[in-house]
């Protein structure tokens, strides 16, 4: 068995930071260096400046990984530039992405939890820990992780896509929203469903999960299937929604998503089933 491409931790090595590759994040948005037109995670010793104050993340592929905050004072370096996580989606392939995503993450939550949010005293790092207490009540603040739901809804040999006004593109995928305090994941889904289109579901099975920096959230992934309703979009966060085959697609999500990850499943699905009925 092939070692993990990504092995986590949050206790710095005892060795120099300089070959480190330094995940410096602004907000959504990371700094990279354009080497022969594809962008890349500079290293420590291209921002030795920034080494300091970066928190350990692992190794990839044998390299030590640091996150730190990018100053908003500070322009990008000659050679490097700041872009949007969403722009490295069809670069960086879900390894790199996902540790792309991790350090957005630390870098916000390092920068949000400077001061506690109970009495406004500076707070301190806790040893050994992926934390930041106060030194005064203290109160411990740790990464933030929001959970939302993702799932695709089928009858028969359809599923539904919808469109939601938030897409930059016009393209098609399956539902998702955020949980609420006090509702179970699968409360959600049916919640979001309900609202979002206004129908009813049947038969709710876990799928897989997925980390998501935009939002910093865990994606949670389920099938299900229709029992009953008429759609009818919300028009607020769905535009439009409809029942597709899989032989007359829309444009769909981008591979490495958990929503096209669902929507290749529902397909292989059905394509087995066809083949197994003789079709």
């Amino acid at each position: 068995m092939n070692p993990p491409r990504f092995v986590p931790g949050h206790v710095p090595p005892a060795r120099t930071r300089e070959a480190c590759l330094l995940f410096a994040a602004r907000g959504l948005e990371l700094l990279v260096a354009e080497r022969e037109g594809t962008p890349t995670v500079p290293s420590g010793a291209e921002l030795p400046s920034l080494l300091e104050g970066a928190h350990f993340l692992g190794t990839l592929e044998g390299r030590d990984c640091y996150a730190v905050a990018y100053p908003k004072e500070l322009e990008p370096p000659p050679g490097m530039k700041l872009v949007t996580a969403r722009g490295l989606f069809m670069v960086l392939d879900d390894v790199w992405l996902g540790v792309a995503g991790r350090a957005l993450a630390i870098a916000e939550w390092d920068v949000t939890h400077r001061f506690c949010g109970r009495c406004g005293q500076p707070t301190g790092l806790v040893p050994g820990e992926r934390a930041r207490r106060c030194p005064a009540c203290r109160t411990p603040y740790y990464p933030r992780i929001s959970p939302a739901i993702i799932v695709l809804i089928s009858q028969g040999e359809r599923m539904l896509l919808a469109r939601a006004s938030s897409f930059p593109d016009a393209f098609f995928s399956t539902l998702a929203g955020f949980v609420e305090p006090g509702e179970s994941l699968e409360e959600t889904v049916l919640r979001e469903v309900k609202e979002e289109v206004g129908l009813e579901l049947k038969n709710l099975r876990y799928f897989g999960s997925q980390p998501w920096p935009f939002g910093r959230s865990l994606m949670v992934g389920f099938n299900a299937e229709y029992a009953g309703g008429d759609v009818r979009v919300d028009g607020q966060e769905i535009i439009e929604a409809h029942w597709y085959t899989i032989d007359a697609l829309p444009r769909i999500p981008p591979p490495l998503s958990i929503a096209r990850r669902l929507i290749d499943a529902f397909i292989a699905q059905v394509q087995a089933s066809r083949q197994a009925g003789g079709r």
